[in-house]
């Protein structure tokens, strides 16, 4: 049995809590293209995404409160203070709101997409940091979805279903084409990859394969 190389195993002194992408490649890793959201749809779409919710449920739950401060001279300590944690409990679909708009910006800085010779990386988190990683050959559909506020904006949101997982990737510029050129990336390395090993060109021998499809982001 061959042996399991050990220095895969090796640990790093040097630990990043906040890695970028370039810290999370393999040594024979290229990157392809790598964009980042449009910083005024993803702030748009944060505010818009629950507006609609967060309005409603906050004038109903105003106009009780507003009810309720008109007779509190009448009420007991006891019962204003359960009413009180209630009410700061019924509105958290309004906190949530709210945080997610003043996150937002913070949340656009630290995100990231990249698509490699051999996977899709997406790259958030607002304190800490969440690496996703989709492997080309587990992807079983790729689709592209275009609101108003992306339309008025220019962007386009491409959702990623794989085997096991799925992902965004929020207000991407030029979507119709980087959509395009994702699909042509993901079908070309996995018909590589199911492609009989000993047919193989001599450019491309077993798994260990790099991709050099007719692929180019600069138009």
């Amino acid at each position: 049995m061959k042996r399991v190389d050990e220095k895969y195993f090796i640990k790093s002194n040097n630990v990043d809590y906040d890695p970028t992408i370039e810290s999370v490649l393999s040594a024979d890793e290229q990157i392809l293209w790598r964009s980042k959201p449009k910083r005024l749809s993803f702030i748009l779409s944060a505010f818009f995404k629950f507006f609609f919710i967060a309005l409603i449920w906050g004038l109903f739950d105003g106009f009780a409160i507003a009810m309720i401060a008109i007779n509190m001279p009448k009420l007991d300590w006891w019962l204003i203070l359960i009413l009180v944690i209630f009410f700061s409990l019924h509105l958290i679909p309004v906190w949530i709101w709210i945080v997610s708009i003043i996150t937002a910006s913070k949340r656009q800085r630290r995100e990231e997409y990249a698509f490699t010779d051999k996977r899709i990386i997406i790259k958030n988190g607002l304190i800490g940091s969440n690496i996703q990683s989709i492997f080309y050959s587990s992807i079983t559909s790729i689709n592209l979805k275009i609101g108003l506020i992306e339309r008025m904006c220019k962007v386009g949101d491409i959702y990623i279903t794989a085997d096991t997982t799925k992902a965004i990737m929020e207000d991407i510029s030029d979507p119709y084409f980087i959509y395009g050129q994702l699909q042509k990336i993901a079908n070309d390395i996995k018909q590589d990859i199911l492609y009989p090993n000993a047919l193989r060109p001599d450019e491309n021998p077993g798994y260990k394969t790099s991709y050099k499809g007719d692929i180019n982001f600069k138009k």
